[in-house]
């Protein structure tokens, strides 16, 4: 353990000045057009899965690319860590997510924001924001983008309950493009709420997509069964790897 201590200190230690880095050098991309933005977004993703394997030894696996549609799609992913957030962006042209409206009033980082045409909005107004989503996820896909959303809308702890929300079919429904459901065991790598940064294989699945059209009972209920039922395998077989990996990391000191 104070290897991996030792390792996620050096890991965020050099994870704020990269995003510095990639900050300046997105500074030109303001004036220019939007896939340019997600291009430095892009390396800025890859640069810091290539801190994580050099750093905390983690991996990064891809299941299911070549299931991923193009042009308009919804995009419904297991929601684990802010590794997410960060590294989906690199299978899609033109992606978007929902996020807090504080975050347009970070500077640089807030005109970046707005640069991408994220949906912001006030997470406090309740209905009024879900019709927000609504109108501006409809609006977004109807130009040929990829919306990024996350059913539960929050991380959530591994193992925790499902908790998936409404919001999501009525999304679907507005929007009439198929969805990937996205499955992954991330937050057994980079958890939510500590600093701390575990070895392993990180794994992202890409899972047959949904037809448009579905009943809204019927697309909550397939949503969520084929995400949690991947979701479970990949967290079972990453319990399994770090398992091994701490039995040997620890059998030197039983020696």
């Amino acid at each position: 353990m104070v290897l991996i201590f030792l390792r996620s200190l050096l890991f965020n230690i050099l994870f704020y000045p990269n995003f510095v880095f990639w900050a300046v050098v997105a500074l030109p991309t303001l004036v220019m057009p939007r896939k340019a933005l997600l291009r430095v977004a892009n390396w800025w993703a890859q640069s810091n899965i290539l801190l994580m394997r050099i750093v905390c030894n983690i991996r990064v696996e891809y299941r299911g690319v070549e299931k991923i549609p193009t042009g308009p799609l919804i995009v419904a992913a297991k929601h684990q860590s802010m590794w997410e957030t960060i590294s989906l962006l690199h299978f899609f042209d033109a992606p978007f997510f929902v996020l807090k409206r504080e975050l347009l009033r970070i500077p640089v980082f807030g005109q970046y924001l707005v640069k991408a045409n994220m949906i912001a909005i006030d997470r406090g107004s309740g209905a009024r924001a879900l019709k927000q989503v609504m109108r501006r996820a409809a609006e977004e896909v109807n130009r040929g983008r990829q919306f990024v959303i996350f059913p539960e809308g929050t991380r959530r702890p591994v193992g925790a309950p499902p908790d998936y929300k409404a919001g999501v079919a009525l999304i679907y429904a507005d929007c009439g493009v198929p969805c990937l459901p996205v499955a992954l065991n991330s937050g057994l790598f980079w958890p939510r709420r500590t600093f701390l940064r575990y070895p392993g294989t990180l794994v992202v699945e890409f899972l047959d997509p949904l037809p448009p059209g579905l009943p809204r009972d019927e697309f909550m209920r397939r949503i969520e069964t084929v995400i949690e039922d991947a979701t479970n395998r990949l967290v079972a077989a990453g319990r399994a790897e770090q398992a091994q990996l701490f039995s040997r990391a620890a059998a030197p000191e039983r020696a």
